[in-house]
């Protein structure tokens, strides 16, 4: 029997050979509980600017954190690069023998110029203005990191955004909710994490952890 990793890696050069350069597909291991060197495997690459030996993605830390009885595959989600480009995404869960998380085995399709066509085709059929005009739908693309400096930086961006204030107008509430909000993300999963969290929200380590207990 082909070893599962050996297995996921065939499927992915079968998927990227069907669906040619525009698809990435990625697998992350999580057998080896090393976060700064998560993916394993990596095709077409050139998509996320990524290669094998990069860090994880939120999505990673997310099931780190979670029940394992809870992880349910994501399918057909909008995903961000750096760059600005937007990906279509889907999200597989393996598990093992004994229903845990193994590894993550996603796939990213770069659909940046197909919406591009989409917006000049909607001009061209478009017959009279609409009401939302310019909306799109709900699902707002996450952006894809690098590394694990890269994603806690993003997390703490995203907690903050969530507060809605700068760090230096925030009172006791306002730091819980961050503290909350990346405990929850899985972002203290990342190596000190939690003495760039306490600097930045001007806390104690002991604080930090009296306000992850309020989640």
């Amino acid at each position: 029997m082909i070893h599962k990793l050996e297995f996921l890696k065939q499927l992915a050069h079968g998927i990227t050979s069907q669906f040619g350069n525009s698809c990435e597909v990625v697998i992350h291991d999580l057998t080896k509980k090393d976060l700064d060197r998560s993916i394993v495997y990596i095709e077409n690459g050139h998509v996320s600017n990524r290669h094998t030996g990069d860090g994880p993605s939120g999505i990673v830390l997310e099931t780190l954190r979670s029940d394992p009885a809870t992880v349910k595959d994501r399918l057909a989600y909008l995903t961000r690069t750096d760059d600005g480009r937007i990906l279509k995404s889907s999200t597989l869960y393996i598990r093992d023998d004994n229903d845990k998380v193994a590894y993550i085995f996603s796939i990213n399709y770069d659909i940046t110029t197909l919406l591009a066509i989409e917006n000049t085709l909607h001009g061209l059929i478009q017959t009279e203005p609409e009401e939302n005009a310019g909306e799109k739908s709900g699902n707002t693309p996450q952006t894809i990191t690098h590394n694990v400096t890269e994603l806690l930086d993003l997390l703490i961006e995203q907690a903050i955004a969530k507060v809605g204030k700068p760090v230096a107008l925030m009172n006791k509430d306002d730091k819980i909710a961050v503290v909350q909000y990346l405990n929850n993300a899985g972002a203290f999963l990342i190596t000190k994490s939690g003495d760039k969290v306490s600097s930045l929200l001007g806390i104690s380590k002991f604080t930090l952890y009296s306000y992850m207990d309020k989640s």
